[in-house]
């Protein structure tokens, strides 16, 4: 079976969680040598920086990506073998649906704009609306990240007969200690922090969460480390909640950091808005740090058996709260943490190749 993948994401401009999810499931799909791989994407220059370089050759349509996007919602062209040649099935990793000329697979990470698009530009609205209903209309069938996106495409018109449930994976590797120490050293990171991770925009809710901080015993160890590339909308501002001295912006750090981060940390704190899957809660919860997130959300599904607790996102109070009971708690805060290992430990990117694989053969 010859499967074209779309990967345009990985060329965005902050390519984020799709381009994370894509790269990591290819490379678990290639590992398992049962089908042949083709990326897909605009024409480009260069290949896209580390860690978005594509992990499979990728073949280039002959049109820059606005064209491309803008000819696959309005005019059901170009055709994805304009670039790869002949295909046995399609699979669209993004928001952006080519056209049906073979089996078309997409994954769907969540619906956010359907519930709230004051937290996207207002041309992100318009495209990912389209790209909702291209969903709808042209894919065979509609992988979920995770039961929430499931459920919240069932409820939004979705066929149930066409919808997968294939969540994600978590790379685990173990943070040396060694950087550890360094990375605290390089960033002069404060005794204690708590740490946020993500794209900085208004669906994190990173003012929520320095409320919730300004809301803690002072305490002058303890300091909040945001890391992540800005992403767009008004900043979240730290002196607004009179914590300048004490949150640390790291903006973007290479994986090897990021894993460094998330062990030190004494809480990870994720109280994102709307999620489809929620990669830096696991990533926490693999490196044995407890994790306070949000109800009503994919991930809560991620802490349910243990790794972590989840709280109302637009409740600070209850956030910091959640905060302060593994801060002021270090037994409950490592059980917690050890159990979040277990639960990191079972959400391989193998079991997320198989399930696509499995879905792969159903068209076929």
């Amino acid at each position: 079976m010859r499967v074209a993948v779309t990967l345009e994401q990985c060329w965005h401009r902050v390519p984020g969680g799709t381009a994370r999810a894509a790269i990591d499931q290819v490379a678990a799909l290639d590992a398992l040598g049962e089908v042949e791989l083709v990326g897909v994407a605009a024409r480009h220059k260069d290949h896209p920086p580390e860690p978005w370089t594509p992990p499979i050759p990728v073949e280039h349509l002959n049109i820059p990506r606005l064209m491309m996007y803008e000819g696959w919602r309005h005019l059901g062209w170009p055709h994805i073998e304009d670039a790869t040649g002949p295909v046995d099935l399609i699979h669209a990793t993004g928001v952006a649906v080519p056209p049906r000329s073979v089996p078309l697979v997409v994954t769907v990470h969540d619906l956010a704009v359907l519930h709230d698009p004051s937290t996207f530009t207002r041309r992100g609205v318009s495209f990912l609306r389209a790209a909702i209903e291209s969903t709808q209309e042209r894919a065979d069938l509609v992988l979920c990240s995770s039961r929430a996106t499931f459920d919240d495409c069932a409820d939004q018109g979705f066929d149930p007969e066409r919808l997968r449930l294939v969540p994600l994976g978590v790379r685990i590797v173990e943070a040396d200690s060694d950087l550890v120490a360094d990375v605290r050293e390089r960033h002069r990171l404060p005794d204690r922090f708590v740490l946020f991770v993500g794209t900085l925009e208004p669906r994190k809710n990173l003012r929520g969460l320095l409320d919730a901080f300004s809301r803690l015993e002072p305490d002058p160890d303890l300091g909040l480390v945001v890391v992540g590339p800005g992403g767009w909308g008004e900043q979240a501002d730290p002196t607004a909640y009179g914590l300048a001295e004490r949150v640390h912006a790291l903006g973007f750090v290479p994986d090897d950091d990021l894993r460094a981060l998330y062990a030190a940390a004494d809480v990870f704190a994720y109280p994102s808005l709307l999620e489809g899957f929620g990669f830096p809660v696991l990533e926490a919860m693999a490196q044995g740090t407890p994790v306070v997130t949000s109800t009503g959300t994919s991930t809560e599904e991620l802490v349910a058996d243990g790794g972590g607790a989840a709280v109302d996102p637009r409740d600070p109070a209850a956030i910091a709260d959640a905060l302060a009971g593994y801060l002021d708690d270090p037994g409950t805060a490592g059980r917690t943490g050890e159990t979040g290992r277990e639960v990191a430990a079972a959400h391989s990117w193998e079991r997320t190749a198989r399930l696509t694989l499995d879905a792969y053969r159903e068209l076929a």
